[in-house]
């Protein structure tokens, strides 16, 4: 499994992925996260699924970028320049890897800012070739596995967040989720993309530069818990104890 996550708010962007990769009892590191930064402007593109589709299809997509007399202008256009690559891909292999039991499953986190966008733009890229641009309704995307980093990104994620919120909750998203799938797991690559100085920045984190930071959440999830408002509980435990005294009364004395 992986998790790639998107997150696009005013300020910028930010892609954060981890780089566990999984075959079959065996366990490497490997990049999910690639970045590029020219004349032209700077992308970033993450993804999940198979391996060998993800290898193929950047190196494709390289291939083109760099034969191409005019570089795409706009990041939409390098999109459809890479899910032409994509859906090349599908035609050569997606057949022999369904006779395997395999499936054509990559999807695709697509971020960043050419020469004549007016402002930055994520996308996601359905393993068909098709994209959608993740937008400021919806701030944020995951592929991969999902679930988990869910709940805090949809409490707490806004449009209008800066760039230093949004890193701060995706992190805690991809450690909710390393906490609960197996198959995911530090080192995890970060990629922030700021639009005034049109400026890309990577980095890897290892466990030991952010372990500090999930005991800190975890142990104050675990303080907020007991400062909840808890009226309600008590009003379950109080029905508790009565049928408690009930059941005393109801037994015979010996």
């Amino acid at each position: 499994m992986t998790f790639c996550l998107g997150i696009t708010v005013e300020d910028g962007l930010v892609g954060i992925a981890d780089t566990r990769i999984m075959s079959g009892n065996e366990l490497t590191t490997a990049h999910k996260l690639t970045s590029y930064t020219n004349d032209n402007g700077a992308m970033f593109i993450m993804t999940s699924g198979l391996r060998s589709v993800r290898d193929k299809t950047i190196t494709y997509f390289e291939e083109v970028m760099a034969e191409t007399e005019e570089p795409p202008n706009r990041l939409y256009k390098a999109v459809n320049v890479y899910a032409e690559q994509l859906r090349r891909v599908a035609k050569e292999d997606k057949s022999f890897l369904a006779d395997s039991g395999l499936d054509f499953n990559i999807h695709t986190l697509f971020g960043g800012q050419l020469t004549d966008d007016s402002e930055h733009k994520l996308y996601l890229v359905y393993p068909e070739g098709n994209w959608v641009e993740i937008t400021s309704s919806a701030p944020y995307h995951i592929i991969g596995a999902s679930g988990y980093g869910k709940p805090v990104l949809d409490r707490t994620l806004k449009y209008s967040d800066s760039l230093h919120f949004a890193l701060k909750v995706g992190c805690l998203a991809f450690d909710s989720t390393r906490i609960s799938a197996s198959d995911v797991d530090f080192p995890v690559d970060v990629v922030v993309y700021t639009p005034k100085n049109r400026q890309l920045v990577e980095h890897r984190f290892e466990k030991n530069e952010i372990i500090e930071i999930s005991e800190w959440w975890q142990e104050h999830l675990r303080d907020l818990v007991y400062e909840l408002p808890s009226v309600w509980v008590e009003n379950i435990a109080s029905k508790l104890t009565e049928v408690r005294r009930k059941a005393d009364r109801r037994r015979p004395e010996k």
